[in-house]
């Protein structure tokens, strides 16, 4: 039996202030961190893989997980589906594996809402300023000019949610920013109430101290 429950990540920005690239790099300091692969609707793009980085699904797959209550949150982005498979990351969490999910702050509403709240910790990744979150999406030369400007509008809206978040990074500084999301990682997994087995723990070291006082 795992020694403790395990985390539920929930790391959300606006596009392009770098939550995949931090979960990315998450997932390289602890490779035993699962990440939640979202089902989507939409195409697979070049070097992507079906189970990898998405389950590409169609329109009529995806209602139908909705419909059975398969998925623990799904939304509509820039006119594709995504959601996020249930079963995995109960039977993750159960055995004290941590699952990071890197998804907008409607799909952290609905997975706060549908697990244990003691099981989540919640992270939201601001940008230093607007115009370097904008020269970010530029410099990635995957949009177009249209989809960028909607991108930025979308923006104002995302950020909008920083305040129902447990934390809040600056991603000023790559590195920087990383270090302190270890951190956040290292001191949720040691809170008290995640500790599995910890009252019986605690019973047996009075039990040590009566038989103590016995002997004495």
């Amino acid at each position: 039996m795992a020694d403790r429950r395990g985390l539920l990540i929930i790391l959300s920005s606006p596009s392009g202030a770098g939550k995949s690239t931090l979960a990315g790099r998450l997932r390289a300091w602890d490779p035993e961190i699962s990440f939640s692969v979202s089902a989507t609707t939409r195409a697979p793009r070049a070097g992507e893989h079906d189970g990898r980085e998405y389950h590409f699904v169609s329109q009529e797959r995806f209602a139908e997980m909705i419909e059975q209550r398969e998925l623990l949150e799904h939304a509509e982005v820039f006119g594709n589906f995504y959601g996020s498979p249930k079963a995995p990351v109960r039977a993750a969490l159960k055995s004290g594996i941590d699952v990071l999910f890197d998804i907008d702050w409607q799909g952290g509403q609905q997975v706060r809402n549908s697990l244990r709240a003691e099981d989540v910790v919640s992270i939201f990744v601001l940008p230093p300023s607007i115009a370097e979150l904008e020269r970010r999406l530029q410099s990635r030369n995957q949009d177009s000019p249209e989809t960028i400007a909607h991108r930025m509008t979308r923006s104002r809206d995302e950020i909008s949610h920083w305040a129902e978040y447990d934390y809040v990074l600056v991603n000023s500084d790559l590195d920087e920013t990383e270090a302190r999301l270890r951190s956040i990682i290292i001191a949720e997994r040691l809170r008290r109430s995640r500790q599995v087995g910890l009252n019986d723990r605690v019973r047996d070291l009075n039990t040590e101290f009566e038989a103590f006082g016995a002997s004495g």
